[in-house]
């Protein structure tokens, strides 16, 4: 899967560092979660027991390489989430701090939820996003979702921006 300046697959093991790197930018996990760093031994877990096996019909979080230098620069997809007890589909983004600011994180969610709606055959989807976070807030809206309520995730408070095909 591609896009003009992205390309997008699953992470291996042969990945680990990258994705331990995100995980240790204060950064880049402000918004993710209770916002800390996770130690080396925490992010493997995750990799090994969530990121790794989560590419189920489709969906999961998939490495972001720049197309022409195939350097990652962070990860995006389609991963099912639990929000007031319902089951949804959540557009998720990360980028690596310096890839900040050049619209690669717009690029890949417009992928991803083209992606969900053609091949997937979703025909709704959220972002969760903390309320300060006002990058992704810009990157849900550019998608077309709209602040659809409050909730808490995993003890956290977020909005959930949402999107939905219309009905024809």
């Amino acid at each position: 899967m591609h896009t003009n300046r992205l390309t997008f697959r699953p992470y291996t093991n042969e990945d680990f560092s990258f994705f331990a790197s995100l995980w240790a930018d204060p950064d880049v996990v402000q918004f993710i979660g209770k916002g800390i760093t996770r130690s080396e031994e925490e992010v493997r877990k995750t990799f090994d027991e969530w990121l790794l096996p989560g590419y189920r019909d489709g969906r999961g979080l998939f490495l972001i390489e720049h197309r022409e230098s195939l350097v990652p620069i962070g990860h995006a997809g389609i991963v099912q989430q639990s929000i007031d007890g319902k089951k949804e589909f959540e557009i998720g983004y990360w980028l690596a701090k310096e890839f900040w600011g050049n619209g690669y994180a717009t690029e890949a969610a417009i992928h991803f939820k083209n992606y969900a709606v053609h091949e997937l055959g979703i025909t709704r989807l959220i972002c969760l996003i903390q309320r300060n976070n006002k990058k992704s807030i810009s990157v849900a809206s550019r998608l077309g979702m709209t602040l659809q309520k409050e909730a808490t995730f995993n003890t956290i408070p977020v909005d959930v921006y949402s999107w939905e095909e219309s009905q024809k």
